[in-house]
């Protein structure tokens, strides 16, 4: 299709769409592609390395509403990779999801965004689910996508899997009743400590890139109804050393006894594997949720702080560096509370550890 004559189709059916000109002279796509596109609602779980990348990829392609949600904040180790965010928003002590929600808002303004600064587990995924027309993975770890794995079944709704670590990626689409699913390929989680992070194996930016732009690709095929077009495949590379590979896993519904696919059991989903207290692996870090508390007083807790660090908040956070003992008992952390009771301690990967830090400055 020529240019002039796009120009003329837009003329006729939304004007609006004349942004995205050169996406739509992809004839798979086209006029109509874009219109569902705009249309299209994507729920994201996770705004980090993958996150920002799909969000930014995403945002610019025209796909209409972006549910994003992250529980973390931004750190200046985060700027290596994850595209979306600057030193202006550490400078602001901004969630993850309330930059990236800052950040579209100038690449394009049409596109609904709304930011959870929340961690997504088996009490709240459900709701942010439904409706939704696809579920994107930008994690970093097997539970959260194992939840994610349960909820797409639980509800029909497809979803894609990214993972990165080093110069090494995987990528799959999973849409339930045709493909396998996460569970079918890997069957649970490695232990704690035994699967690479990012915070201990390192991860090359354009390894996140690469990823995540074939999740883009794949969720632009699904969401403009281009299924036949879609993979079929897990993704895999290298890219240090140039290796990639399509693997075959057509048959792994089949042969695996999954108890997703096979069983219906959702055991992510009732809480069977979830923890309200969990070490961040390879962050020397513990994540606390406390449910009881609700949404906590900033300016009350910075009172009691203050004894102890110099804390600092906003509406969306508070933060303070805490010295505590003499000598060689001394031991530091770094504590961040949110909006909604859930805490970070930075300094630790005791979760007892973490559970008395929280209970001491923030609440039982």
């Amino acid at each position: 299709m020529a240019l002039s004559e796009l120009a003329e189709q837009l003329e006729q059916a939304d004007p609006t769409l004349a942004r995205y000109n050169r996406q739509m002279l992809w004839a798979p796509i086209g006029v109509e592609g874009q219109r569902k596109l705009k249309q299209a609602r994507v729920f994201m779980v996770g705004c980090g390395a993958l996150g920002t990348v799909l969000a930014n990829t995403l945002a610019r392609a025209g796909v209409g509403h972006l549910t994003i949600a992250d529980r973390d904040f931004i750190e200046i180790n985060n700027l290596q990779r994850q595209v979306l965010f600057d030193e202006t928003d550490i400078a602001e002590q901004l969630p993850k999801a309330e930059a990236a929600k800052r950040k579209i808002a100038k690449i394009n303004s049409t596109v609904q965004v709304d930011a959870v600064v929340s961690d997504i587990n088996f009490k709240n995924i459900v709701q942010f689910a439904q409706g939704q027309d696809l579920l994107l993975d930008g994690t970093d770890n097997f539970e959260t996508r194992f939840l994610i794995n349960d909820v797409s079944a639980k509800l029909n709704i497809p979803w894609i899997y990214g993972a990165c670590i080093s110069a090494m990626g995987l990528a799959m689409v999973v849409r339930p009743g045709i493909t396998p699913c996460l569970r079918c390929i890997f069957e649970s989680a490695p232990p704690p400590g035994m699967n690479p992070t990012c915070d201990t194996a390192g991860v090359l930016g354009p390894t996140v890139n690469v990823v995540a732009s074939w999740q883009a690709m794949e969720a632009i095929k699904m969401l403009t109804g281009n299924m036949d077009a879609v993979s079929k495949a897990l993704f895999s590379f290298d890219l240090w050393d140039n290796r990639y590979q399509q693997l075959n896993i057509s048959k792994a519904r089949e042969i695996a006894d999954c108890p997703v696919c096979k069983h219906q059991k959702y055991e992510f989903l009732t809480g069977d594997f979830s923890s309200s207290t969990i070490s961040l692996c390879g962050r020397n870090a513990v994540q606390v949720n406390n449910p009881a508390v609700g949404k906590v007083d900033f300016e009350q807790i910075s009172r009691g702080l203050r004894t102890v660090g110099n804390p600092t908040f906003n509406k969306f956070m508070l933060k303070c560096s805490i010295r505590e003992g003499q000598g060689e008992r001394t031991r530091n952390f770094d504590l961040t509370v949110f909006a909604d009771g859930r805490a970070i301690i930075k300094g630790t990967s005791d979760v007892a550890i973490g559970r008395a830090v929280y209970a001491k400055y923030v609440g039982a």
